[in-house]
Order: C-alpha cells, then structure tokens, then sequence
C-alpha cells in the first residue's frame, strides 16, 4: 500500500458529550457521526492539556509539552509578540518538519499559537503553507484578537480575507485537497467553537462587542451548538474533497479538541472544564478514520493523548524519529487495527493553575490541586465524585511517587510562567457543587 495521507483536524474547547457520537444532547455533528460509524472511537481520549497551546506543543513535538518553556504559559497570549521564549523552537523537529523531509507536502489551515513573527510562525516548523490566525482567539468576522491586531495570515503575510472564520477555514483545508501532489499532511486547526460566541448569521453581533471577543455578556448553548454545527459542515466539505481527490481510501483522518469545553460546552459525565485537570477538562472526543486499514464502527478503550498521532502517524509514513528528541507518545496502529488490543500505560499532567498534577494509570487517577490530594477508581466513578484516598491509601502513596518519578524528568515549572482566566466571579456565578 501507498503510503498514506495524514488529515489532522482540530477543535478549540470542545466538550467531551458536545457530538452526537459521544451523547450530545441535541444533534449537532451529523459529519462526525458519520466518521465514527466508519471508522474508530476512543472512549478514553485525553488532551495533553487542559489549555490551548501547550496541547499544541505537544502535538507539533510528539513530546510532553513541559520539556519546552513556550509551553509553560497557560497559554501563550498577545503579550508574547516579540519574544524570543515563547513559541516553539524553530530547531525542534516537528511532525510536518519530519514529513515534508520525508516528502510530504504539507499544510496548516487554521489556528497557530505557538509564538510570534519573527521568531516563531508555521513556515519555520514544517509547514510549507498555512492559512489562519497565529494568536490564541479572534473573531470571526473581523479576524482580530482581543487587543484589536488583526490577526489572520496567509505564508507569512498579512492578508484581509472577508468571512466567517471557520468557512474561510474549511474552504481552505477543501482548495488544499484539491490541488495538493499526495502524500500530504494537512493541519485543520479549527478556532471553533471557542468564543467569541458567533454563528454565521451573527455579524450584527460581532460588530456590538468589538474588541470584547471573551463575549462574557454573550452567547447561549444554542449559538454554540450551531458553531459545532458550521465546524461539521465544514469537516464533511473535506471529506468530499478526499473521495474527489481519489485520496479517499488511503488517508487517515483525526479529529479530537485541544481541550475540554467551556463555558456552553457539555463534559457530561464528567465535571471540571478548561484549566481543569478534572476529566472535563482533559478528556476530549477522539476519532480515527482510514478506510483502508481501520474497520468501521469500532470503540476502544485504549488510553490515549494528543501527542500519540505523531508516533502513529510517523510510523504509518515509514519515518523514524529524530533520535536527539525520542518521542513520550505511543504508536496507536495496534488499536487501530484491533480496537480490543489495550495496551497497558499511564499518563501524566501537570498545571501551574492551582498547582495541579495528575496521574492515570489503568482505572486510577491521582489528581492535587491546590494542595489537595485525591484518589479516583474512573471505572466506577468517572465524575470524580468519590474520592477514595482514605480508603486505598497505599494505592494513593503509589501513584504519587509515580507522579514524583515522572515529574523529576521534566523542568521545573518556570517562575514566570504566567496563567491567563477569562472572567471572575463578578462576571459569572460560581456553582457550589
């Protein structure tokens, strides 16, 4: 067989029960449904963060974020341009960098947020062609960011593009397709459904809050299931394009969010959201489509994080590794193949915000925050309502000498790392329970 494809499309703060295929409420996500009835569904999906661009360094490097000190800001924001830190190392090899030396073209359509000019961009990472913003969030008519900078980029140069930010998105994944010589890696890093909280027929909405685009006067859950909506829409376009392109059969297409939901979102079962290491902040839906080697209709339980694709991926291609930076991710072609072949692992995370660290290995998380310890049987409890610390405390003293051992291989977390919130109390009402 040829070798393959790769389609790596991106949500931004979507919530683990948001699509149809993982509970959704209301339906939303006809197009994903369909690509996980034809192909792989993780039950167990988790991002490598519960915030924007460390997830995305993970993603690039196949590496646990915490080995690069862009990663550490949770997340990077405007007050980074022009610093030479915070981003991603062009001398780092990255998944397209690997590729396009490999002899892939390859393409990032959509959001960036890895560092500024000149230090940082797409084409100093890999990518022989990008389209989208490079900053973390931006409206999505007058594409600029919280500041005011207009923010949306074409190879480098600023361009005016009129649209709604997800089409624009979507039409430039499906011209991409089209054109581009196979094999290819093609990037789609939606901004949906992040806020500010805009559909396609809101402009008139865009134009009131400005430059307030953390919209925390705005948006309902409706708004945001129609945004999911344009996001699908637009990932059904890209399907078609393959099946055009004759690339149909031979590519392997994932879709999964860079972390969990926000504000509208819906992490049922699961509590905690964004900047939370609770599973609501962490696992993510996760689907694999590859009609040439993945059986339709599978789930698999298998425990997996964002940075695994680079592993899998690179392994799929017949590429090897950059051996000065061995990847912490895992090749999924084993679940892939057969859903059922769990491999045994654990994963590891860790936040400056409120000085959280988390551990699952099997069935069982160790979660701390703010100086809190916790114990979690998931198999039981999966809404992390029943901490069982006092019960299994020696199971407890286990995974956190593990999460000791693994912690004591990465850098410390830097002083300065900075952490960003949206909003406070006098903003929004905290719940109780």
């Amino acid at each position: 067989m040829a070798r393959p494809n790769f389609v790596f499309v991106m949500a931004d703060d979507l919530g683990y029960a948001d699509l149809g295929c993982y509970g959704a409420r209301a339906p939303a996500s006809p197009c994903l449904d369909a690509m996980a009835a034809a192909g792989l569904r993780f039950t167990d999906g988790y991002a490598n963060s519960p915030v924007c661009s460390p997830t995305r360094f993970a993603l690039m490097t196949g590496r646990y974020q915490y080995r690069l000190r862009g990663a550490a800001e949770e997340p990077i924001t405007g007050s980074a341009r022009g610093r030479a830190d915070l981003g991603l190392p062009p001398s780092h090899p990255t998944l397209p960098s690997l590729l396009r030396a490999a002899g892939y073209a390859t393409a990032l359509a959509g959001k960036w947020h890895l560092g500024y000019p000149p230090h940082f961009g797409p084409l100093q990472s890999g990518y022989a062609e990008h389209f989208g913003p490079l900053s973390g969030a931006v409206d999505y008519f007058s594409h600029r960011d919280s500041s005011g900078t207009h923010d949306l980029f074409e190879n480098g140069a600023e361009v005016e593009r009129p649209g709604y930010l997800t089409d624009l998105i979507s039409g430039r994944a499906v011209e991409f397709v089209g054109r581009a010589r196979q094999p290819f890696l093609l990037s789609v890093h939606y901004t949906a459904p992040h806020w500010p909280w805009v559909t396609r027929a809101d402009e008139a909405e865009s134009r009131r809050i400005g430059n307030a685009i953390h919209h925390l006067d705005g948006g309902s859950v409706e708004t945001y299931r129609t945004m999911i909506r344009h996001m699908d829409e637009g990932i059904g376009r890209i399907f078609d394009a393959l099946k055009r392109a004759g690339a149909g059969e031979n590519t392997l297409v994932v879709f999964t969010s860079d972390n969990g939901g926000e504000r509208f979102s819906d992490t049922w079962p699961f509590v905690g959201k964004k900047m939370d290491l609770l599973e609501g902040g962490i696992r993510v839906p996760l689907l694999a489509s590859w009609p040439a080697a993945i059986p339709p209709g599978g789930a698999t339980a298998q425990l997996a994080v964002t940075m695994d694709w680079v592993a899998t991926f690179l392994a799929a291609a017949g590429v090897t590794p950059h051996p000065e930076y061995p990847l912490d991710g895992i090749d999924l072609a084993p679940v892939l193949r057969e859903p059922s072949a769990v491999a045994a692992r654990a994963l590891y995370w860790r936040m400056s915000h409120r000085r959280q660290r988390a551990v699952r290995a099997g069935d069982w998380k160790f979660l701390s925050m703010d100086g809190y310890d916790y114990l979690f049987d998931l198999a039981r409890d999966a809404r992390e309502r029943a901490n069982v610390a006092k019960r299994f405390p020696e199971r407890l003293a286990g995974l956190r000498a593990q999460y000791d051992a693994w912690a004591a291989t990465m850098p410390p977390i830097p002083a300065d790392a900075g952490v960003s919130l949206i909003g406070g109390e006098g903003d929004l009402p905290k719940p109780t329970g």
